[in-house]
């Protein structure tokens, strides 16, 4: 890829994750496709229920929606917020958090479901909000630790109560992962690598040799690190090792925004990507752990 389509791409995926489309989506039914929800309305987050493998929450601009394998999608509940820094739960299968936007403007603060995305609560503003977390985490090693980038990196340790400022998010960050084995521990992808912090975000060092843009990290169930690189594809390392390893680089020109992995089936994975060359985004499936990938519903 040439500098100029890098330098727009960058542009195109930041705009996604700091604005959102300006595109406006409106159903008479509960019931349609991701066919359909693609190109009417962006993508903010994507995971699979560890109750039921066939349930699979996509979080958009205009709602939250319940797809499946097949293609199909179902508003879960009638909220038509703009659903940012969309993270479930990691041993709580009813428990769901956000942020965003009402559709009527402003911003939520962070928001809770505990019935699988049906009904949603504030549960704080955080610090300087009511905040909007673009992107927001919560730790596997210990849940009542989360961490949310709004003016900042926000650190909350009582599952999202109440919220303190650590200091700036690493420069050009698109995405961030706290870890599964410590707590103190956080990742980053920004468009300089992939960085990490090991006292709580107050510092961080390089986490990956090569200084490619890194569009999505996301830390699995069971422990495995996986980051999107551009110019090298989906890699993996384990946290203790940090050796990363190439899973796949059949991409074309589509880049990870967001990733998940069927608890159930480690195998199991789906993602959201952006094309630069359609600039439209689009949800990816793999059955083989990575390797290969084929059009959600196809």
């Amino acid at each position: 890829m040439n500098s100029q389509k890098l330098k727009f791409a960058l542009f195109f995926v930041v705009t996604i994750l700091t604005t959102g489309f300006s595109a406006i989506y409106q159903t008479s039914s509960a019931q349609t496709s991701v066919s359909e929800l693609i190109g009417r309305t962006d993508f903010h987050g994507i995971s699979v229920d560890p109750k039921d493998s066939s349930r699979i929450y996509l979080a958009t601009h205009h709602g939250l929606f319940v797809i499946t394998p097949d293609g199909k999608a179902e508003r879960a509940s009638d909220m038509s917020a703009d659903f940012m820094g969309f993270t479930p739960h990691p041993s709580d299968s009813a428990t769901i958090y956000a942020s965003g936007h009402p559709s009527g403007g402003g911003n939520l603060g962070i928001i809770i479901s505990n019935d699988k995305g049906k009904t949603w609560k504030k549960l704080a503003d955080g610090v300087g909000g009511p905040v909007d977390f673009h992107q927001m985490d919560v730790s596997k090693a210990d849940p009542n630790v989360m961490i949310g980038n709004s003016r900042g990196l926000q650190i909350s340790k009582d599952a999202g109560r109440s919220w303190k400022m650590v200091g700036p998010a690493p420069n050009g960050t698109i995405d961030i992962a706290a870890s599964g084995k410590d707590a103190d521990t956080i990742y980053a992808a920004t468009q300089g690598g992939i960085v990490r912090s090991v006292d709580g975000g107050k510092s961080w060092t390089i986490a990956h040799l090569l200084k490619r843009t890194a569009t999505m990290i996301d830390v699995a169930s069971d422990g495995r690190l996986y980051a999107f690189q551009i110019g090298t594809g989906l890699i993996r390392t384990s946290e203790n090792a940090m050796d990363w390893r190439l899973v796949s680089n059949d991409f074309g020109n589509e880049f990870i925004l967001h990733f998940t992995i069927d608890p159930s089936n480690q195998k199991n994975m789906y993602a959201v990507t952006f094309s630069q060359q359609t600039r439209g985004l689009s949800i990816i499936a793999s059955s083989d752990g990575g390797v290969t990938w084929k059009t959600l519903g196809k």
